[in-house]
Order: C-alpha cells, then sequence, then structure tokens
C-alpha cells in the first residue's frame, strides 16, 4: 500500500508563492465585484431619463431606489448559509445568474411597480455575490498578504460603479436608457458561463466537506507541484461543533465578534449612505454652488482605492483590528472637520476627499476582517451576515438625512454628530479584539499550536 503525504491546505497555500492560478482567481472575482457595483449603481444613472420619459415626479422612485437596497441584504443573509452549506462557487454562480438575467428583464418594465419587483429581484443577487467573492478569494490567498489580496479584488467595486457612469452617458443618448439595463444583464450572464469553467470550488470547503481527494489535488497542483500521493487536511483553530453555519457564527465562542462585526458595518453604511445621498444638499446650504457641491461630494469616493490598499498592506503587518479601528476614528476626525471648514470650499473639498479615502478604506477592509476571524464552516455565512445586517444601516442613512435636513440643526452640528457612529465603529472593533483574548487560556494555546503549525512558511 502506497504512504500518502499528508498536506495542510493553508500551510500548502502558504508555502508558495501566489500563483497564476491564484491571479486568475483574483481577476475573477474583481470582474464579478465590478459588475455588481455596476448593476448596483445602474438605477442612478438612469433615473433622469426615466423620469422624463416616463412623465413620473422624481419622488415616485423613492421604492425604486431602495428596492435593491433591501434585495441586497436579504441576498446576503440567505446567500452565507447556502454557500457554507452548498460550495461557495455555486451561490456564486447563482447569484450573477440572478442579477443578470433580472438587470436584463428590469430593461422591459413598463411600470414603477414592476421597476421596483424587478431591482428588488436583481438585489438579491447583488447581496449574494460579493460576500461570496471575499470568502473564494480569502481561502485561496496566503495569510501574509491576505487583507491587501482580499481588499485589492474590492477596488472593483467603485471601478465598476465609475464605469457605469461614464458608460450610461454614451449609450443612454445613442440607445435610451434600457441600453444600460441590457448591458447590465448580459455581461453577467457571459462572465456566469466564464466562471462554471475556470473558476475552482474553495479547496478549504472542499476538505471541511469530505470532497474527493483527487478533486481536491486536481486544484491545488494548479497552484504548485504536489506528491503524487497526497491526503489533505485542514489544521483551522477556532472549529466549533456545530450542525449549521448560523450556529457557528453564534456559538459562545463567536457571538460577541459576530454582533461586533455586525454593529460596525452597519455604522460605517449610515455614514456613507447619509454623506452620499445627502452631501451635496448639506453643502448648498453654505452658500455653494450646485456645481460646486457636485465637484466636492465627487471627491468623497475618488480616493476609494488608494484608502482600500493602503490599510489592506497594514492589515497584513499589524493588527487588523487595530488598524481598521483607528481607520474608523480618522473618518470621525476628518468628517468632523468637514463641518469646521465652511470659510472654505477648497479646505472642504480637501477634508471630504480625505474623510472619504479613510472611510472607504476601512469600510471596504470589514469583510478581510470578518473572513480572516471565522473558520472555514462559517466564513461565508459570517461575511454575509456582517454585509447583509449591515446593509440597514445603509437603508437608515440615506433615511436620516431627511430628518436632519427638518431638524435645522447649523452645518457643524451635523458632521460632529456623525463623528458618533464612526466611534462605535471603532470602539466595537476593540470589544471584539478584547474579547476574543478572555477565551479560556487551554484553548488560545491549542489555537496558538495550530496557528504557527500553519505558518510555517
Amino acid at each position: 500500500m502506497t504512504n500518502k503525504t499528508t498536506t495542510d491546505i493553508q500551510t500548502f497555500i502558504n508555502e508558495h508563492p501566489f500563483s497564476r492560478y491564484q491571479w486568475m482567481i483574483l481577476v475573477l472575482c474583481f470582474i464579478t465585484v465590478a459588475l455588481d457595483g455596476f448593476d448596483t449603481a445602474i438605477i442612478g444613472f438612469i433615473a433622469s431619463d426615466l423620469v422624463q420619459e416616463w412623465g413620473v415626479e422624481k419622488s415616485a422612485l423613492g421604492p425604486v431606489m431602495s428596492a435593491a437596497l433591501v434585495g441586497l441584504a436579504f441576498g446576503a443573509l440567505t446567500a452565507g448559509p447556502m454557500a457554507d452549506r452548498i460550495g461557495r462557487k455555486k451561490v456564486l454562480v447563482l447569484s450573477i445568474l440572478v442579477f443578470g438575467g433580472f438587470s436584463l428583464l428590469t430593461a422591459f418594465a413598463s411600470s414603477l411597480n414592476q421597476l421596483a419587483l424587478l431591482r428588488f429581484l436583481t438585489g438579491l443577487g447583488l447581496g449574494a455575490a460579493m460576500p461570496n467573492a471575499a470568502t473564494l478569494m480569502s481561502e485561496y490567498a496566503p495569510e501574509r498578504k491576505r487583507a491587501l489580496l482580499v481588499n485589492l479584488m474590492f477596488v472593483g467595486f467603485p471601478i465598476g460603479s465609475s464605469m457605469g457612469g461614464f458608460i450610461s452617458a454614451w449609450l443612454i443618448p445613442h440607445y435610451g436608457w434600457q441600453s444600460v439595463l441590457v448591458l447590465g444583464g448580459v455581461m453577467p450572464l457571459m462572465l456566469a458561463v466564464v466562471l462554471i469553467f475556470l473558476l475552482p470550488e474553495s479547496a478549504r470547503y472542499l476538505v471541511v466537506h469530505n470532497k474527493p481527494q483527487p478533486h481536491i489535488a486536481a486544484i491545488l497542483r494548479r497552484i504548485a507541484p504536489l506528491p503524487e500521493q497526497s491526503h489533505f487536511v485542514l489544521h483551522e483553530p477556532g472549529q466549533v461543533q456545530e450542525k449549521s453555519a448560523l450556529g457557528v457564527i453564534f456559538s459562545p465562542r463567536y457571538l460577541v465578534g459576530t454582533l461586533m462585526l455586525c454593529l460596525t458595518y452597519f455604522m460605517g453604511l449610515l455614514i456613507f449612505y447619509l454623506l452620499t445621498s445627502w452631501l451635496p444638499l448639506l453643502i448648498r446650504e453654505t452658500g455653494a454652488s450646485l456645481s460646486q457641491a457636485s465637484i466636492i461630494t465627487a471627491l468623497f469616493p475618488l480616493g476609494g482605492g488608494i484608502g482600500v490598499l493602503i490599510i489592506g498592506a497594514l492589515m497584513d503587518k499589524l493588527n487588523p483590528n487595530k488598524v481598521v479601528a483607528v481607520g474608523y476614528l480618522l473618518t470621525g476626525l476628518f468628517v468632523c472637520l468637514v463641518g469646521f471648514s465652511t470659510s472654505s470650499l477648497a479646505l472642504m473639498g480637501v477634508m471630504v476627499f480625505i474623510a472619504g479615502t479613510i472611510m472607504n478604506g476601512a469600510q471596504s477592509s470589514m469583510p478581510a476582517l470578518a473572513a480572516g476571524f471565522y473558520p472555514t464552516q462559517g466564513r461565508a455565512t459570517g461575511v454575509a451576515w456582517m454585509l447583509g445586517l449591515g446593509r440597514f444601516g445603509g437603508i437608515l442613512g440615506a433615511f436620516s438625512g431627511a430628518f436632519l435636513m427638518q431638524a435645522e440643526l447649523a452645518f457643524r452640528t451635523i458632521f460632529m454628530l456623525l463623528a458618533i457612529p464612526a466611534a462605535l465603529s471603532a470602539l466595537a472593533l476593540m470589544v471584539k479584539y478584547y474579547a476574543s483574548l478572555r477565551r479560556p487560556k487551554e484553548e488560545r494555546i491549542a489555537d496558538n499550536r495550530l496557528d504557527k503549525a500553519a505558518q510555517k512558511a
């Protein structure tokens, strides 16, 4: 009988250089997230033409605008447990087929009710795609650069959103608003076919679910050579004896961390959506012109890619909880300074740019932080539930601006209030960090041994 070599999946990935095969996985996940960004923002690109063609009030688009956000939340909440049960690749491909198919159908909508329903259904697919792309990428990344690689993938989202604006500006005058929705449907459907043939299932998932060893070997040989006879295992700290993925993330070991991650993401999206939705109107209140307010608002997401990569690189070198917590504290500080910069629009623009760079960097780093926190058996669920529950913070942020405007608070006061959720985000991450240090001593010692074994690279 031939002796088999035991190979730990994560140690294998850690010990070898980042291969062309892993780069291909990163590129495919990047494109997935970019198309997610395109289709999430698509309603904003077609709204004005829709209002003109259908002769409806702008306010009537409110339910259409929020329908996708609600769909995003429910899509994430259901897709995570499904991915931990049947696989990341299957759910990712299914989610792309859903948001591509319903985006295509939206082009043929003939009423606002139809449009709202189809945007909700599109949102289900959009909400399911992002957490699974993050989970799959994190499970093929070496630990030494995991946060940077996952964050690099997330740069696709703002790029997809921005490209959507440029593409729409060219398409709509020539082919009408429906053409943008057709493109937003056809591109994901084409990508889904590519993913079926090129994207592998997570090797970690396959080991945890006792899938055939030759299947796992065939995938890993695309990364680096393997002994002929290999038996694959996953020595992973933090595994929980629970029947369901939801049972894992809400088990005593992970409960505090799960609640704190959800709270952090909720507060972060509250700030983000409140500012992106209401910043132009708030700036107009200071006496700025419409064009000045638009330019300053456009600076908020502009440096997001830079912030994501810087924070990702720091997370791989320092304690990731502290790095992201400091990011939220700095967000609160610079958001506050926006309120004190009314004397100079140029200074306000600088403060908005810095606040947006740090805010986008911290917020986009949360999936990488969550992916590193949970074990394979509950990782997709943990990431997805953080994103899904956090979406309700975005919905609250989009609506709460109206109440702030009605309260007729001073410009400075509104931005000082926005520093509170940023501080709460930082506090929540530190609670998560210190809660993990209070686990039983013998449990931490056992985990540390497994960590050292996995990191011998």
